[in-house]
């Protein structure tokens, strides 16, 4: 419970009584927007839920929602996907922070392991939009007070057929492998990492722990285990490997890495080109994949094979989680 201008907020998820009052609840934003098909497609796929939207009331009034999303299969949500308070209300910042803080204590006493990340997409170049600016302000000034204070952004890239797939140099030689194999290498590749979250999960959990869960993440994603590939040099070497993955819309670049001992060569292009040839073969009519700002080797590597960046994402999640 909170206030605004004198008003008790009250802060709760919703039942299947509040669904006309959450599809018809408008926030005019220029940023994070979730059109009511699309929710009402994803609820009924168990994307969105009533007890993962929430809702801030006040004199029985919607003034602020926040709808988070998970895979059909999750137990708890995955991440904030939409984050709304009216523009009349004073403090639009303490009301966001307010939902925020109530949902994911909600989360975390129905056994989630971590609060949920935060996902804001944005256009490119969206700082220069005092309005888009503006908007981003308050929520990130919601999340950092709702304990989600690290913050990383990152480029939303797009691989279509007219582009073409990207050539290869023939250096490596791409094959199947087992669980340990992959577990082995995915230990390999996250030293020295510029990936931000890796590099956050190396310095709490170490390399073992990193690689566990980085290949327990992808193991769980739509994309099917049979089309990860190892990659090998001529002489038998193991270079790196190649991870084409899905998203619950459409394929997905997934991991890629290079050992430390071969970075420096450019082997992260054979690595993309792999991929893209994978999912090009298999009829894929949109490939999508994300990088950190930050990690400008990868962003290079990304623009070379003709991917183009559509989005911007900020995200917001808790240390260590």
């Amino acid at each position: 419970m909170s206030s605004t201008e004198g008003q008790p907020v009250l802060f709760r998820a919703t039942t299947e009584a509040d669904l006309e009052r959450v599809i018809n609840f408008t926030a005019e934003d220029p940023v994070g927007s979730i059109q009511a098909d699309r929710y009402l497609d994803e609820l009924g796929q168990g994307m969105y839920r009533p007890e993962w939207t929430w809702i801030a009331e006040a004199n029985q009034r919607v003034i602020g929602r926040a709808l988070w999303w998970g895979q059909a299969s999750s137990e708890h949500p995955v991440a904030l996907d939409c984050l709304h308070v009216e523009a009349s209300v004073p403090d639009r910042a303490a009301v966001a922070s307010g939902l925020l803080d109530a949902g994911m204590r909600a989360f975390a006493r129905q056994g989630a392991p971590r609060p949920p990340l935060y996902n804001l997409t944005l256009a490119n170049g969206w700082r220069d939009d005092p309005s888009v600016a503006s908007a981003v302000a308050w929520r990130r000034t919601a999340a950092l007070a709702a304990g989600l204070s690290d913050e990383v952004e990152r480029l939303r890239l797009e691989w279509t057929p007219e582009i073409g797939v990207p050539p290869t140099s023939g250096r490596l030689v791409f094959t199947e492998a087992t669980d340990e194999e992959f577990l082995d290498v995915f230990r390999r590749v996250a030293v020295g990492s510029l990936d931000d979250e890796t590099r956050r999960n190396l310095a709490v959990k170490g390399p073992d722990q990193t690689a566990k869960e980085e290949m327990s993440f992808y193991l769980d994603c739509p994309g099917e285990r049979s089309w990860w590939r190892l990659a090998r040099t001529s002489d038998g070497a193991v270079a790196g490997l190649a991870i084409p993955s899905a998203t619950p819309y459409n394929r997905n670049v997934g991991y890629l890495g290079v050992v430390p001992e071969l970075r420096g060569r450019r082997y992260i292009d054979d690595l993309l080109a792999e991929i893209t040839r994978f999912h090009a073969e298999h009829g894929a009519k949109l490939i999508t994949a994300t990088t950190d700002t930050t990690n400008v080797p990868m962003a290079m590597a990304f623009a070379r094979a003709g991917y183009r960046t559509a989005q911007i994402r900020l995200l917001y999640s808790a240390p260590g989680s």
